[in-house]
């Protein structure tokens, strides 16, 4: 790996989502002892506590067509300085969601980062939604459906200018791997936003493994490395129950893991967030504790 060191950084955001709980989603990865299993690889680890996040309970709404807009641009902008803080001391931030809004302010940090020394980043997204809704295609306004858009400069001017550019990320470096459910209004953005995308019929026809290699040599085309967004609805409910937007027919057990296994030989990886994980939704914290196994496996665990 390209780092000697660990740094967790919780970002505690729902204000993003349509249903509460997934606030809890890094209380419930720290429960499920992913700091020692880290340290367990050989990795120095350091847990810089959360972000701050303003509670929707004592905030207005907003526009309904983006909900809560003007708080969550807030603490991802936060969240974009601690990440780059992190990375630019040398080590491999780990953030922990929340909702996939937070990945705004993930992604954020670790291009401005790159900016400043004049390199390009990858972003490989692993999740069951394409995440490239506006506030015209959304039918919900949860900004957690508007991510991938925004970091690839399309959407909220509030949130893909964060730091003050956009796009954070070019197109032709973005591999989407493991959409099943898309919005009708939402797939003009998908076809015409020039980032490559990976379905589960693509999954299903040529295997894991060669689709994984496809989106691998894309993040590290002429880039320093890449940054992995993982919400975990990409693998399927019976093995995750713990999300806010589950889809029958995701990754398996091992899909997963070896999904992640692939990203740790690569040797490419520059950071991460796994987000949506809802403790509220969970079967004794299942969902939490896959999430730390898959977040080892990318970080150098193996079978033997």
């Amino acid at each position: 790996m390209r780092h000697s060191s660990i740094s967790i950084i919780g970002a505690p955001l729902d204000l993003g989502a349509g249903r509460r709980g997934v606030d809890m989603g890094p209380s419930a990865i720290r429960v499920a002892r992913l700091q020692p299993r880290l340290e367990a690889l050989g990795y120095p680890v350091e847990d810089l506590g959360n972000v701050d996040v303003e509670q929707p309970e004592s905030r207005p709404m907003g526009n309904e067509r983006a909900r809560y807009l003007t708080e969550i641009t807030r603490t991802c902008t936060r969240l974009s300085g601690m990440v780059e803080k992190a990375i630019a001391a040398g080590s491999m931030p780990v953030v922990l969601g929340g909702d996939h809004s937070i990945a705004v302010g993930s992604v954020a940090g670790i291009s401005r980062h790159l900016r400043r020394k004049k390199q390009k980043m990858g972003l490989l997204w692993l999740d069951a939604h394409a995440d490239m809704n506006t506030p015209e295609s959304s039918s919900s306004g949860n900004v957690h459906g508007m991510p991938l858009a925004c970091c690839a400069g399309m959407g909220l001017h509030e949130l893909t200018h964060i730091n003050g550019y956009a796009p954070k990320v070019d197109a032709r470096n973005v591999a989407l791997v493991g959409i099943r459910e898309v919005d009708q209004l939402e797939r003009p953005h998908v076809r015409s936003s020039g980032v490559r995308f990976f379905t589960m019929r693509d999954i299903d026809e040529r295997g894991l493994r060669a689709v994984m290699g496809d989106a691998l040599r894309l993040v590290t085309d002429g880039t320093a490395g890449f940054h992995l967004s993982f919400d975990m609805d990409v693998v399927d409910p019976h093995e995750a129950p713990g999300v806010g937007t589950p889809v029958k027919g995701g990754l398996t057990y091992r899909e997963a893991h070896l999904a992640m296994e692939l990203i740790g030989d690569f040797g490419s990886l520059l950071s991460m967030d796994v987000v949506e994980v809802n403790p509220v939704l969970d079967v004794a914290n299942r969902t939490a504790d896959l999430a730390v196994e898959l977040m080892t496996s990318a970080l150098g665990k193996r079978i033997v």
